[in-house]
């Protein structure tokens, strides 16, 4: 078998065997396969596309390119949840604590931000002291302790996918749905889950532009899970707008608390109720969504929440004062509220100008290996459909610099536009694909 021959049986609109997707990433791990091959190749399936079993194919033989977790011993079931990225977005935070404390474990690996969608990670280490680099042997002892474990993944967990995703970054092959569904999914399998809850994320802070495209997305990562016999659903929901008000690290982690405590923005709120209640349905704590919502209302206002979201602190080395205390979290030098220059409703808060405006103030990535400041960022006081008038705080700065919240301030007026006309609220989610 030869690389250059699947380059070319895919480039002319073949369909590649089990055997031959496993020969090229085996030999792509183990360097055998060099990266302009790979690259030709990736090119090749971006513009031919690939087909459910081959997408099933690839997404297993990167998933079983490095150490694949078997959580069944440990939990009666692995639920995970996965978010495709996004402005503001810091469900995680509330999410897993919510869904643990209803009786089902958690155990989640997620990743950092990249450009101007946020990581969750990054949130959570603006906590001092917190550690995400935990080993499996760890991993799997604080889930069976805790009953809720949030790290990073590790280097041996599904290893192709990482060299591959970097490869498409640098060559223009980053927007192919089957390559996408297959990074995601592989990194899912690889870490035990055994029923998933997908957010695919749409609009102007989000990868896929249209809700057709999320659809398209969705339903691929949903037969790849299906098809390797797993329980899932997934969630197109908004990102036209940021989820919440805060946008930047230690930012939203003081938003999630103060959800965690029954209270919140409401968007947020209802965001991570409708997930939470979508995964203890896969997990089968509840027998529909409805008593689903019930229980997770209740461990969101009645406070068993925020105790597990306290132990998940604790266990992963975190200042436990400072989510106890928000004020120690992180903070910004210069913090500035800019005022309304106009009257009327809100049309447009578009989360990508936003999300970049942080970025730019230190608050994320712009390549990977990128310093974070933790305290920075913007807070939205206005969401689409809402009413302001002249005058009245439209959103708040957190920078280091002057002449960095200046900047930022500025940026931040771009993002928003008024107008005379009734203006609906967006909605949270625009379609639900089973599984």
């Amino acid at each position: 078998m030869r690389a250059v021959d699947l380059i070319i049986k895919k480039r002319d609109g073949g369909e590649l065997t089990q055997a031959e997707i496993g020969f090229l990433i085996d030999g792509f791990a183990c360097g055998d396969v060099p990266d302009y091959q790979m690259a030709a190749w990736a090119m090749a399936v971006m513009l031919r596309g690939m087909t459910a079993a081959e997408t099933l194919d690839l997404t297993l033989a990167m998933a079983h390119s490095g150490e694949v977790i078997d959580l069944k011993g440990v939990v009666p079931v692995a639920v995970d949840k996965h978010s495709t990225g996004g402005v503001g977005d810091k469900t995680t935070l509330v999410v897993e604590p919510v869904v643990a404390a209803c009786g089902l474990p958690v155990g989640k690996m997620s990743g950092r931000g990249l450009g101007f969608s946020g990581g969750t990670l990054d949130k959570m280490e603006s906590i001092p002291g917190f550690r995400s680099d935990l080993s499996q042997e760890a991993f799997v002892a604080q889930l069976k302790q805790v009953g809720l474990v949030l790290a990073g993944q590790t280097a041996d967990l599904a290893p192709a996918d990482g060299k591959l995703y970097a490869l498409r970054d640098v060559t223009g092959t980053v927007p192919s749905i089957p390559l996408i569904a297959s990074s995601v999914m592989s990194k899912k399998l690889a870490g035990g889950a055994q029923a998933i809850v997908l957010d695919v994320k749409v609009g102007r802070g989000a990868f896929m532009a249209t809700v057709d495209e999320a659809g398209q997305l969705a339903r691929r990562m949903v037969e790849i899970g299906r098809r390797a016999g797993r329980r899932m659903v997934a969630l197109i929901s908004d990102m036209n707008q940021p989820l919440g008000y805060a946008v930047g690290n230690a930012l939203e982690v003081r938003e999630a608390i103060e959800t965690l405590h029954g209270r919140g923005p409401a968007d947020f709120r209802e965001h991570c109720l409708h997930i939470a209640a979508h995964m203890l349905v896969l997990g089968r704590k509840a027998e529909n969504l409805r008593a689903a919502r019930q229980a997770a209302r209740r461990a969101l206002d009645g406070g068993s929440a925020w105790s597990k979201f306290r132990a998940l602190v604790e266990a992963q080395g975190g200042e436990v004062r400072s989510v106890d205390e928000p004020d120690r979290l992180p903070q910004a030098a210069f913090v500035l509220t800019v005022p309304s220059p106009g009257s009327g409703r809100v049309r447009l808060v578009d989360a990508r100008v936003v999300g970049e405006a942080v970025v730019a103030l230190g608050g994320g990535r712009s390549k990977k290996g990128d310093a974070i400041d933790y305290g920075v960022g913007i807070v939205v006081h206005r969401k689409v459909g809402e009413r302001v008038a002249k005058g009245e705080p439209l959103f708040t700065v957190h920078a280091r610099s002057r002449a960095e919240r200046d900047a930022a301030v500025e940026r931040g007026l771009e993002a928003f536009r008024l107008t005379h006309r009734q203006v609906e609220p967006l909605p949270l989610f625009y379609r639900t694909i089973r599984g």
